[in-house]
């Protein structure tokens, strides 16, 4: 008999990775064109290219700039970092069930074509290291620690993303592709540790969110408790001035969120817990090709 994360595997394979095969792995490379170590050939530089790699003794001999070309590394090692908190909980779903399906799926597609994968479980109050491996063993590994039920009860502080992506800085230590996956509620000011991620890594960044978080539908009088602090209290959400503060609130939250990602410079997604994630998958990819392009 078959082991509940064996079954999850099974189906993701089945249901998902097939239809993304081929198409998610090319699409994650461009960052690190020229990031090999062995020098092929120099060329003139173009407005696309990475000014990192201009070669300055040769541009300043012809006046004109070039840039060194190098063979790219082969594999590639790719990180996932995992927001495990307490309010990945929410929702009918789940956000912490979407999160877990969708580093299962990234971490196969990656593992089948052999390039290693390392995932990062983080909590105020618990940290879990998954150093890089490949093949479908390791990702069945991966799956079994996702599918272990979270810790109960919470510290009344809301989760921690900068102290997270240090972590993920410290842990990460050769250059690599680094899927940030979270829902990016935290009082603590992450930006700034993102951009520092960014500056060695490739970073793609995925919000996980439930659809009540953007639109909360008219439930009368209803008692609502955050899932980090516990503080409870009671709001009438059909209320037009209630709803309209919340349509208010969340329009600021998802425009100061987007500012960060862009500061950062990382590609950022968002997914919803009500989304196919086949296809949103897809669309992730297609925004990262002509993000490319």
């Amino acid at each position: 008999m078959t082991s509940p994360p064996d079954r999850l595997l099974r189906r993701l394979e089945w249901h998902v990775v097939r239809r993304l095969d081929g198409q998610l792995q090319g699409a994650y490379r461009t960052v690190f064109r020229g990031a090999g170590i062995d020098f092929t050939d120099l060329r003139e530089y173009t407005p696309e290219d990475d000014v990192r790699h201009i070669d300055w003794n040769v541009t300043a001999r012809l006046d004109e700039p070039y840039v060194r070309e190098y063979t790219e590394d082969r594999e590639l090692t790719a990180w996932l970092v995992l927001d495990r908190s307490a309010s990945m909980r929410f929702g009918v779903t789940g956000k912490d069930s979407v999160l877990a399906e969708l580093a299962v799926c990234l971490g196969r597609l990656f593992s089948r074509t052999g390039n290693r994968v390392g995932a990062i479980l983080y909590d105020n109050g618990y940290q879990r290291i998954i150093p890089p491996r490949t093949g479908r063993t390791h990702i069945l590994y991966l799956t079994a620690e996702l599918t272990r039920p979270a810790a109960a009860g919470t510290d009344g502080r809301t989760t921690d993303l900068a102290a997270m992506l240090h972590l993920a800085a410290a842990t990460v230590r050769r250059r690599s592709l680094v899927f940030v996956i979270s829902d990016f509620i935290s009082d603590e000011d992450w930006e700034p540790p993102l951009i520092r991620l960014a500056q060695r890594h490739e970073v793609v960044t995925i919000r996980v969110v439930d659809p009540m978080e953007l639109d909360l539908p008219d439930l009368g009088l209803v008692m609502v408790e955050d899932a980090e602090t516990g503080e409870q209290l009671f709001a009438d959400t059909g209320d037009p001035f209630f709803q309209q503060r919340f349509r208010d609130e969340v329009a600021a939250r998802e425009s100061a969120v987007a500012g960060r990602m862009r500061r950062a410079g990382v590609l950022a997604h968002r997914i919803g817990t009500d989304e196919d994630l086949g296809d949103a998958l897809v669309e992730m990819v297609r925004r990262s090709k002509r993000r490319s392009a």
